[in-house]
């Protein structure tokens, strides 16, 4: 008796073990996408979820997803393609822009039309950019002085339209009915001198990433405020008018999860919108329950984000985030899919994926001093907690000075290319992992093809990388040192996946990369 009772008891341990891995299967878990996708606004539009981020020196930019679930989402577009021509976005005359570009964005819906805004150091300007259809687009720019600092645009249910904006100290400007500038006659008016209050008065980050939004006809006001000595905090401030009063408190204070807003569902749920910063991969998304409480919105579970969320289970960020690109393309298909991006403004001379078919081509058309100086270095996110880039390259046509391949780009870089010298390729990985990129190992090559990957670890923050080659794409062996993968601010986004070649001898050769494929795994012998 006793044997089968211990048996009934391991069966039943089995059971609830099994069962907890497939409950755990169909359930969402935080962060809902592990990789940069920092500054979320998010709306909803009947059971459609749209969101925008933030891209800053990339292009194209301003990046617009789409999720019916909150969960899983999907890239399906960009509000703009170009920010501006002018040399720090286009890596011209030793000029760039990293770390600035476009900032937090606030994505709106009002009378049938789609609204998101940005602002950039870069241009010195606010950015509106208005379309009818944002899955098709498309989309129509206008820009004004001065560049609002993370501003939230807000239609009110009186027909008046403003931005709130600011850091520590927020401020309000009535723009015009359409949004495209301020209103003539509007002065700029003080909400609040000191936002950060509710978290504590002892200097650290002030309050910024404005979100405002309106519940049962109340206003409410998210910050991000990061107290000296303590972590990103959520700070929440509501009013009955919109200039106020406001009265504020602490909103989220766990996992420095913080800077976003709210987001309802069609069945009434409610839910905050946050981000994390979490290293080397970047400033990841988390979604937080909320509860109303005395006409207050508490996030949390027992005021913890949760790490399991009552939502659908993601399936993954391949292919709705990154992907990988055979670079075929059938008639009718985008020149280039959404999942990629360009550091700085390309040079649409010095690229093709039509002139050898099956192939991506980068041409070099200038000297160039150093690779986050060079153009055309074509860029996808890394992912989390691990992720593998590969790639096929012919280097058959590189010129004397030329140095092609695959990268992880942020400050404190690392590369696995191959460098022409004298007539002979040399496969090469470069660290900057001090500051300053130093060659840590070079390997004669005698073929004109080689494969390439890099492979990423984000467990814990582990934030290591590992590069390799491969002479038949079979038989792989590691090349340089780990790559150590800090998050720095001069960038201010995660490493990403890049294909890169520049010159520093002579322009005129050119580089042809087969494929990129991207899993989310890492082989065995990049394991710690």
């Amino acid at each position: 008796m006793k044997k089968r009772l211990v048996r009934s008891g391991f069966v039943m341990a089995v059971l609830l073990v099994v069962t907890g891995f497939a409950l755990n299967a169909q359930t969402a878990r935080n962060p809902i996408l592990f990789a940069d996708v920092p500054d979320l606004s998010m709306i909803r539009v009947g059971t459609a979820y749209y969101m925008s981020s933030t891209t800053m020196h990339l292009s194209p930019g301003l990046p617009i997803m789409k999720s019916n679930d909150l969960v899983n989402w999907h890239l399906i577009g960009y509000a703009y393609d170009t920010l501006a021509n002018v040399d720090a976005l286009n890596l011209t005359n030793g000029k760039s822009t990293y770390g600035r570009g476009s900032w937090a964005s606030s994505l709106r819906y009002h009378n049938g039309t789609y609204y998101v805004t940005t602002f950039a150091q870069t241009t010195g300007k606010t950015h509106v950019f208005t379309t009818k259809d944002i899955e098709k687009g498309p989309w129509k720019e206008t820009s004004f002085k001065p560049s609002y600092h993370d501003n939230t645009l807000f239609f009110d249910d009186d027909g008046r339209v403003y931005l709130i904006y600011g850091a520590g100290k927020l401020r309000l400007v009535e723009l015009t009915a359409d949004a495209s500038g301020v209103k003539p006659g509007s002065t700029e008016q003080v909400l609040m001198e000191n936002a950060s209050t509710p978290s504590g008065t002892g200097g650290g980050l002030p309050a910024e990433g404005s979100q405002l939004f309106k519940v049962k006809g109340k206003y409410y006001l998210f910050n991000i405020t990061w107290p000296r000595g303590g972590m990103r905090t959520v700070v929440i401030h509501r009013a009955d008018k919109i200039t106020g009063p406001w009265e504020g408190r602490v909103g989220l204070q766990d996992l420095g999860v913080a800077q976003g807003g709210l987001i309802d569902t069609p069945d009434g749920k409610w839910y905050a919108y946050l981000f994390r910063d979490f290293g080397g991969v970047g400033r990841i998304p988390y979604l937080v329950p909320v509860n109303w409480e005395d006409g207050w919105p508490v996030l949390g579970v027992n005021g913890k984000a949760p790490e399991t969320l009552d939502l659908p289970a993601s399936k993954g960020l391949i292919p709705g985030i990154v992907a990988s690109d055979e670079f075929a393309r059938r008639k009718g298909e985008p020149v280039l899919p959404l999942v990629w991006q360009w550091n700085h403004n390309p040079d649409n001379q010095l690229w093709s994926v039509t002139e050898r078919k099956g192939y991506l081509r980068l041409k070099t058309g200038r000297i160039d001093t150093s690779f986050v100086l060079a153009r055309n270095t074509l860029t996808q996110r890394t992912i989390g907690p691990e992720c593998t880039g590969s790639t096929l390259l012919d280097v058959s046509k590189l010129k004397d000075g030329d140095l092609a391949g695959l990268s992880l780009l942020q400050k404190n870089y690392g590369l696995v290319g191959i460098k022409r010298e004298n007539g002979q390729n040399f496969m090469v990985m470069i660290s900057a992992s001090s500051g300053k990129p130093l060659e840590s190992q070079r390997i004669p090559l005698g073929q004109k093809t080689v494969y390439l990957k890099a492979e990423c670890n984000f467990k814990d923050r582990a934030d290591t990388a590992h590069f390799f080659y491969s002479l038949d794409g079979k038989s792989w062996k590691p090349i340089g040192e780990p790559l150590k993968m800090p998050y720095t601010i001069p960038h201010f986004m995660g490493y990403r996946f890049g294909l890169f070649n520049y010159a520093t001898q002579q322009p005129g050769g050119y580089a042809d990369f087969d494929y990129f494929r991207i899993t989310a795994t890492r082989s065995e012998a990049a394991q710690p």
